[in-house]
């Protein structure tokens, strides 16, 4: 992760800590909540706004670099072996899931037929996985960094494939909350670059929304999954006409 990266994750981290919402930050810097968010999104930051920002926690510009330093020794992603023993368990991927999420360990108990005996049994093997920290009375630590994604076609990644290949797609996508998109057309190789550079800005400001609903109860948010894809592509029936290039 680059500098600028990480300073940006522990700063959205902080400012979760101290209660500080990005509607504060825009009162501060005298901007828009979206502003704050694109500002956000887009990791551009001067050293007078961190300095301001840093203001409404009572913090030093100074305190914040060392709470960046301290904070890179957490991993981004897991190993191939924890990732085959999450997949290799779906109940111990759904509590790593919702530990993830910032669930507490009773609201997973309250909410999933979860009972108390095995649901210490899971944050232990999650403990000895080296993902999390189990702390008394069943608090949680997590051992990944702000940033963390999962591994590049890895085990998880392919667990979560598979199930939108077979299931998600099983949906007319006219319910609440629900929307889908197919787009077809010829396009340049500069217009599916700008079409990309999109989809990473879309994607960037998922995660900034995902991280300031991290602050609500759980039980006000639902998994939610955003699936772009953009290649060149064409149909089977119209490509089996195409004239032989060789």
């Amino acid at each position: 992760m680059s500098q600028t990266a990480a300073i940006v994750t522990t700063l959205k981290a902080t400012l979760k800590q101290h209660g500080v919402t990005y509607a504060d930050v825009g009162d501060a810097l005298g901007l828009s909540e979206s502003s704050v968010k694109r500002l956000f999104t887009d990791k551009n930051f001067n050293l007078s706004r961190l300095e301001r920002i840093c203001q409404l926690m009572n913090l030093e510009l100074t305190d914040l670099f060392e709470a960046v330093r301290s904070a890179e020794w957490l991993p981004e992603q897991l190993s191939v072996e924890q990732e085959q023993q999450l997949v290799g368990d779906l109940k111990l991927l759904l509590v790593a899931f919702l530990l993830f999420s910032d669930w507490s360990y009773g609201q997973i108990t309250r909410d999933y037929c979860i009972d108390e005996t095995e649901g210490v049994r899971l944050l232990a093997r999650l403990d000895r996985l080296k993902i999390i920290d189990l702390l008394p009375n069943n608090r949680v630590k997590l051992r990944i960094s702000r940033s963390f994604t999962w591994r590049k076609n890895g085990p998880i990644q392919r667990f979560f494939e598979n199930q939108v290949q077979e299931k998600f797609f099983r949906s007319s996508f006219s319910g609440a909350h629900e929307l889908r998109l197919v787009l077809n057309g010829m396009l340049s190789t500069g217009s599916n670059r700008t079409i990309q550079q999109r989809m990473s800005r879309l994607a960037s400001e998922f995660e900034v929304m995902m991280e300031e609903d991290r602050k609500l109860d759980p039980a006000s948010r639902f998994g939610t999954t955003v699936v772009m894809a953009i290649r060149p592509w064409e149909l089977d029936v119209f490509s089996k006409f195409r004239r032989s290039t060789g």
